[in-house]
């Protein structure tokens, strides 16, 4: 057994009194009568930019977004320039210096301009690492809310995922806006069909 599992058995064997959840079902979430919309106007104000691929090719857009970009991270079969492969990497570290990962989103919340990106790739860290990151969402895979998002959140065998609205930001040291702190300095969502 696992550090992990050791110490989640201890407090399970320490609960002394469990509550039921509560009934959330009464809870009215808010709605938009254009989702896809709020969602833009939410991930651009998050520092987000959004653009549609319009029938054109994926990576031809993103050396007109990025021509500077040398290094291209993205396991997705579509993205043919790739210069790295998040699943046949040897590790984590290989992805450091990546200028654009290109990942897949399932679904976008019009609320908060979050999207949900399960792993589905061998190392995670190309969704953190790479300088900015460039999401693929379909543009009819947008939900009002984060009650609605929730009840559509799946695994695969990875078991891991996350939400990502816009690129990292931070404040805290002498409130000087820091972009790409903890992760990308820029993310650019791409609507799909």
């Amino acid at each position: 057994m696992s550090n992990k599992e050791d110490i989640l058995n201890k407090y399970r064997a320490n609960v002394r009194e469990r509550y039921d959840m509560p009934d959330l079902s009464d809870i009215r979430a808010i709605t938009y009568p254009d989702p896809l919309s709020q969602f833009i106007s939410m991930s651009q104000s998050v520092g987000g930019k959004v653009v549609e691929l319009a029938g054109r090719d994926i990576n031809e857009l993103v050396h007109e977004l990025y021509p500077e970009a040398k290094e291209i991270a993205s396991n997705l079969p579509e993205v043919t320039i790739a210069t790295r492969n998040p699943d046949t990497v040897e590790s984590a570290q290989a992805l450091n210096g990546t200028d654009v990962g290109i990942i897949r989103g399932v679904f976008g919340v019009a609320e908060n301009g979050c999207i949900w990106i399960p792993q589905t790739m061998k190392e995670k860290a190309v969704c953190f690492i790479s300088e900015n990151l460039v999401i693929l969402l379909p543009k009819k895979e947008i939900v009002n809310n984060m009650h609605e998002a929730y009840r559509r959140l799946e695994f695969n065998d990875y078991g891991y995922g996350t939400f990502i609205s816009g690129p990292s930001k931070t404040a805290d040291i002498a409130q000087v806006l820091v972009m790409g702190a903890q992760a990308a300095r820029s993310v650019t969502v791409v609507l799909l069909p």
